[in-house]
């Protein structure tokens, strides 16, 4: 079994919290990790996937609470919204750490019943697709490095050959299991109907819900570009209001991602354009019909793929090593721009700027120059990941290096 680097996030959190939510989406791997839990610590565990369970759970969620003892999995929790009050009361009465493990299909902190019911009783751990580095079972250390002024070190292999093949892959663990590209594309086909017709509708009262697909292939075409919603709107036939609701159900189950725009300026940040990509590269290529020929022929399309690959990565990165850590891109009036831009709450500032070729030039450095210029001792470094197999300083703080830096040790 592939280990997550997630783990030890995770045991920390369940060592001092009452309440722990594992969250991402579906088929990432959460529930076999509470699972895993269960058998270790002997907790109790229950699904809200079954039928009878959810039935009792949402009939008397209470009672249900009250009869709970010792340690306790509840998979899908968002099935059972009812329990949250019911959780709260139990854990205002004892706050022993680790009492509840829930895992969620759903972002919970987009539904304000819930998320007020548990405010400050819960930590939740982001869980994501397996990353580059799990998947040949090295531990990464790219963010680490970039901010604590180690990143030269890094000793990235040669494995840009693969990248678009694994573009195509993805990361979902049943996805990657599967070698065949018309078997992983029955599974992937699968997934998106088990959570556009089942997981959405019972979010929410969706109106057309064949029209779901047909955005989601729409925001797929357009991975890595700004969001412009009367664009997006137009393609997918789908008035503003509509539009604005079903981004919002999408990201709230884990299928989207807006990356906001990054300013010195914290107002601006709320009102310029941010970037979409997609959770996961295998869904995206999934949903535009792109296999690994395609992406070897259509460098525009692998670039923008490549983009949304590295910024994935990095979520995935910061998940267990800083998850306080924002992300966002950057962009000024006069078109430079920077995919990456990592920013702690101490305000300190890395960027990352993706190239997919083999060669960059003093261009593709300018808008990492002027960032550090702006922010001065605040700058931590700037990276240009390239297809490229040497590291090359590009100034002070600013390096270039081989894309598979990102999941070196």
């Amino acid at each position: 079994m592939i280990r997550r680097t997630i783990e030890q996030a995770l045991h920390k959190a369940l060592a001092d919290t009452p309440v722990v939510l594992l969250n991402g989406a579906r088929q990432t791997g959460k529930t076999t990790l509470a699972l895993a839990f269960a058998e270790h610590t002997g907790a109790e565990y229950f699904t809200f996937d079954d039928a009878a369970t959810l039935a009792l759970a949402a009939g008397d969620p209470v009672g249900f609470v009250r009869n709970l003892r010792g340690s306790v999995v509840l998979d899908e929790i968002q099935q059972a919204p009812g329990l949250f009050p019911a959780i709260k009361l139990a854990v205002d009465r004892n706050r022993r750490p680790g009492r509840f493990l829930l895992t969620g299909s759903a972002n919970v902190m987009t539904l304000p019943r819930l998320s007020e019911s548990l405010a400050g009783r819960m930590e939740i751990v982001p869980l994501f697709p397996f990353s580059a580095g799990e998947l040949v079972g090295r531990q990464e250390a790219f963010v680490r490095r970039v901010f604590d002024g180690t990143i030269a070190s890094a000793k990235p292999t040669s494995e840009t050959n693969d990248l678009p093949a694994r573009l195509i892959r993805g990361g979902y663990p049943e996805a990657v299991q599967r070698t065949a590209f018309d078997r992983r594309s029955a599974w992937f086909a699968s997934y998106l109907t088990t959570i556009l017709h089942r997981d959405v509708r019972d979010l929410a009262r969706v109106e057309a819900l064949h029209s779901l697909p047909n955005l989601l292939k729409v925001l797929a075409a357009r991975v890595s570009g700004l969001m412009n919603l009367a664009d997006v709107g137009r393609d997918a036939s789908l008035p503003h209001t509509t539009l604005t609701r079903y981004l919002s159900l999408l990201e709230t189950v884990f299928l989207v991602y807006r990356l906001p725009a990054w300013s010195p300026n914290l107002g601006k940040r709320l009102v310029k354009a941010p970037k979409l990509h997609l959770v996961d590269t295998g869904l995206a290529c999934h949903l535009i019909g792109a296999d690994a020929q395609r992406l070897k022929d259509d460098r525009a399309l692998f670039g923008k793929l490549l983009e949304t690959f590295v910024v994935t990565e990095i979520r995935k990165q910061l998940s267990w090593t800083d998850p306080q850590t924002s992300l966002y891109h950057y962009r000024t009036a006069t078109g430079s721009e920077v995919d990456l831009v990592m920013e702690k709450p101490n305000g300190s500032v890395a960027a990352v700027e993706v190239k997919a070729s083999a060669t960059v030039t003093g261009a593709d450095v300018v808008a990492l120059r002027q960032l550090r210029d702006q922010l001065g001792k605040k700058f931590a470094a700037g990276i240009v990941l390239y297809l490229g197999d040497q590291t090359l300083p590009a100034g002070e703080k600013l390096w270039v290096m081989p894309l598979p830096a990102l999941w070196a040790k």
